[in-house]
């Protein structure tokens, strides 16, 4: 049998499940020591002391004569007088909590078939009346001989040690759950591209994880440092050579210079994408409050002036998000140059809610088939049976530069087909 309903009532936090884990083996054994303890004690001790009071109350009754019965009466400690029937209460008279006088009245009219009536009105006074001849004879007697006095002393003792010992144990519990959520915030960060100090710390099984977490971390990094190095100096040992050459072809007056001279503009354009690749995470400031609508509208207008047809189309939600704004420019320029080249026109939308920040970038162009999307966004990947080569050149990393960059701020690269211009629709969606 399966139990994936309860799932949505479970809390997510890991110290809302580790208090309902606390919680919840507290609250079944109070639960089940109270059912216990009314039954054996507030049902059964006062069935008990209530058939002991019944029997010294017929004693009393089946004397004939009154100065016997008063004298019999004193001598079992009740005090006896005849009143008028008027003065007999109609009803039961005991107070709403008085959770033991009810099992006393029930066994009282169950062992005294005449009652007329009875009073609790506190913890030790209690009255019976019980008809004699034509008057109704009041018999007082001490509460304490039909029920324990405050029997509710029990469950008070268990509630208030029991939320003692919880909130003990959950400070415990805290001290040993903060590694824990340090760990995954300083995982989070790194997620999201941003360095946390951390430093491990906790149980054995705790720290294992978050020196194993530092470890890759840190090789991470090194490997960033060293793709981002070893790049930057293959493309300063190329411009060198590509410098001569362009300023020996500027030299040369020939039909076939235009083309060999358009060759190495090219080679200097992928060169620069090679690099911008390379720099990945490596190198960025740190995250700043940035408007997502001015940064997109400033890319947009940098667009048309460059003469391509992009529009905003739609703007939607305030205010303002952690963004790395050249990382971010740099990936929604490579987008919208793809839109523009691979299709004649692209428009740009932006919707800024309370969870997340979603960029649309939608073309006319021909498409990425659904099965081929995820390729597309690997390094060095060209589809060419997608796209038209004939359209322009490149090396397959703009969709990745961009994903990489989604990726550094803890968002995602989503590709899609446009329902608006029948191409392309990739969104960048950026949690808050």
């Amino acid at each position: 049998m399966r139990f994936d309903w309860l799932k949505r009532y479970m809390p997510r936090s890991l110290y809302g499940r580790a208090a309902l884990i606390l919680l919840l083996p507290v609250i079944t054994l109070l639960l089940v020591v109270s059912v216990v303890f009314i039954q054996r004690h507030f049902e059964g001790v006062t069935e008990q002391m209530s058939l002991g009071v019944i029997k010294e109350i017929r004693l009393i009754l089946n004397t004939d004569e009154a100065a016997a019965r008063e004298r019999l009466a004193r001598a079992l400690d009740y005090e006896i007088d005849t009143i008028e029937g008027a003065g007999v209460p109609t009803t039961s008279q005991r107070r709403w909590f008085d959770l033991s006088g009810v099992i006393v009245e029930r066994e009282l009219r169950k062992g005294l078939p005449n009652l007329l009536g009875i009073a609790l009105p506190t913890d030790r006074d209690a009255r019976v009346y019980m008809p004699m001849g034509d008057s109704v004879l009041e018999m007082r007697f001490d509460r304490l001989r039909v029920s324990a006095s405050n029997p509710h002393q029990l469950l008070i003792n268990m509630v208030f040690f029991g939320v003692l010992m919880t909130v003990i144990a959950y400070l415990y519990l805290r001290n040993q759950l903060r590694p824990i959520t340090r760990l995954a915030k300083a995982a989070e960060a790194f997620g999201r591209g941003r360095h946390v100090h951390y430093k491990p710390a906790g149980s054995v099984e705790v720290r294992a994880a978050g020196s194993a977490f530092v470890d890759m971390r840190a090789r991470i990094e090194r490997q960033m440092e060293q793709r981002t190095l070893m790049l930057s100096g293959v493309s300063h040992d190329l411009r060198t050579p590509l410098t001569r050459l362009k300023l020996g072809l500027s030299m040369v007056d020939d039909s076939g210079v235009e083309d060999m001279q358009r060759d190495v503009v090219e080679m200097e354009r992928m060169l620069q994408e090679f690099l911008d690749f390379a720099r990945g995470d490596a190198n960025q400031s740190e995250p700043e409050p940035t408007d997502p609508r001015m940064l997109v509208q400033e890319i947009v207008n940098d667009a048309v002036r460059a003469g391509r047809d992009v529009s905003l189309s739609l703007v939607e939600g305030e205010g303002e998000v952690l963004l790395r704004p050249v990382a971010i420019r740099r990936a929604l320029e490579n987008l919208v140059v793809n839109a523009t080249r691979y299709g004649t026109r692209a428009e740009v939308s932006v919707m800024l809610s309370e969870r997340a920040l979603r960029i649309r970038i939608e073309d006319d162009g021909p498409g990425i088939p659904v099965a081929e999307r995820e390729a597309a966004m690997r390094p060095f990947v060209r589809l060419d049976s997608a796209r038209n080569q004939d359209r322009g050149l490149g090396v397959g990393l703009g969709l990745a530069i961009a994903s990489d960059i989604a990726r550094s701020h803890g968002g995602v690269l989503r590709l899609g087909e446009s329902l608006t211009l029948g191409g392309l629709t990739a969104d960048i969606v950026i949690a808050r």
